[in-house]
């Protein structure tokens, strides 16, 4: 039977943490306050396995740069080492769009478009989306040129166009090293 449920990636268990069943989990979700909850089911997509593994989370708390996570009916250390390592994703119907303001996306839903600038020219597709600080920087793979991160702030990200696959962009002077 085909499982035409899509998943999303939300983040990576790398290690156990003590002896009482935590995971260590490095979140890669926009959203780990919502993601990462008591009662919510996530799942693990076990090293070489295609099968996802349904988890229920009765535990969260932060570690460093870490989220401790611990799911029910894994008492101990012993129940949770064969997760490690094993990416967490969670399905379709928990992402709600109303998580969403007005402006903000889900990573998922602007990797792969198509960015164009200023003049309308296309000058590449977003391929990764960095969080450093403040804000998110959108990364564009251009062809035969160096990658071109975006601030994701309103004088730069002009409009999103989820319909058409497409982002138009203002490129600010100075932001493109690969000008002559």
């Amino acid at each position: 039977m085909e499982d035409s449920m899509n998943y999303y990636n939300i983040g990576k268990i790398v290690n156990t943490q003590g002896l009482k069943g935590e995971v260590r989990v490095i979140s890669i979700t926009d959203f780990p306050e919502k993601r990462f909850v008591k009662g919510n089911t996530i799942y693990a997509k076990l090293p070489k396995s295609e099968k996802m593994m349904a988890l229920q989370i009765d535990g969260v708390r932060k570690h460093k740069s870490f989220i401790l996570l611990h799911f029910k009916g894994y008492p101990s250390i012993n129940d949770v080492e064969f997760l490690k390592p094993s990416t967490l994703f969670v399905d379709e119907t928990s992402l709600s769009e109303d998580d969403l303001k007005p402006g903000e996306y889900y990573y998922h839903q602007i990797i792969g478009l198509d960015v164009f600038d200023d003049n309308g020219q296309k000058i590449g597709q977003v391929k990764e989306i960095l969080s450093p600080g403040a804000n998110d920087v959108w990364v564009v793979q251009r062809p035969a040129k160096s990658d071109l991160l975006l601030p994701k702030i309103d004088s730069v990200i002009k409009k999103v166009d989820l319909d058409q696959k497409r982002i138009d962009v203002s490129i600010p002077e100075g932001l493109d090293n690969d000008e002559d």
